[in-house]
């Protein structure tokens, strides 16, 4: 298990801070006051069953959903996340469970959907030249920063395994992430030795000073990767606590509203 990574001599303001967070669709509260930080060069697991708010929150997050109050800082400024344009101009990349890859191009091409590299800047935009060689150099840059290796970063990836296609959605995310990723269910359906992979990108966002928020059901690669882990139940929020081997029954129980076992620290 990886030891945590920061430490009490980091004094900076949090990547993101979420304070008293309320979210209702209808009758139904989906988030009730929930509060949510986030330090650079920290992975922290996002837990809870299903109905839980996990999905609801990093929405929000996102920019997809609009809080009905509370705060959000990043880095300790006020912000408004009104859209997911407005997310990612603070800063903020997500990886959902489908991954919003076009099989039919290539790792390139889908880092740079809907924000290709073009110009020169005074036509418009429908006039300007798409720089495909600088796109492709800027990707196996990124690539090989992250230690992603593909087969062919020429073909399309819909021919790519589950990891590699994983793991080009999470490099996507860390090349236009100023300093937090959000990554859903990065290793559901995926083998040992993909998932393994997968994992090692996670850490080496970590350890490039990302802030990481990751959702996930499961508890033995939160155990691995996380330095903190926050549960929700209900829209709200029930504790956190380090994963450690000590403290893996007391998270479970804070999944699912069992008593804490005696000795269990956060």
């Amino acid at each position: 298990m990886s030891a945590p990574h920061r430490t009490a001599a980091d004094t900076r303001a949090p990547a993101l801070r979420i304070t008293a967070a309320v979210k209702r669709f209808g009758a139904v509260v989906a988030l009730d006051g929930v509060d949510l930080a986030v330090a650079h060069g920290e992975v922290l697991a996002l837990l809870g069953d299903n109905g839980a708010g996990k999905s609801t929150l990093i929405k929000c997050i996102s920019g997809v959903h609009r809080l009905d109050s509370g705060a959000v800082e990043i880095d300790g400024a006020p912000v408004e996340l009104g859209s997911p344009a407005a997310a990612r101009a603070a800063g903020i990349e997500t990886v959902y469970q489908d991954l919003a890859l076009f099989d039919n191009l290539d790792p390139a091409a889908n880092f740079y959907a809907g924000r290709e590299d073009a110009g020169p800047a005074w036509l418009p935009r429908g006039l300007r030249l798409v720089r495909r060689r600088s796109m492709a150099a800027a990707t196996a840059e990124v690539l090989a920063r992250l230690q992603v290796a593909l087969p062919d970063q020429h073909a399309g990836v819909g021919l790519l395994s589950g990891g590699q296609r994983q793991a080009i959605a999470v490099a996507r995310a860390a090349a236009f992430a100023a300093g937090i990723v959000i990554l859903d269910e990065p290793t559901a359906a995926l083998g040992l030795r993909e998932s393994r992979r997968v994992l090692d990108l996670i850490l080496r966002l970590r350890d490039e000073d990302r802030a990481v928020i990751v959702v996930s059901h499961a508890m033995d690669h939160v155990m691995e990767i996380a330095d903190r882990a926050v549960v929700l139940r209900r829209g709200r929020k029930v504790g956190e606590a380090v994963p450690t081997p000590d403290n893996q029954q007391h998270i479970v129980s804070l999944i699912v509203g069992g008593t804490p076992p005696a000795g269990a620290t956060t």
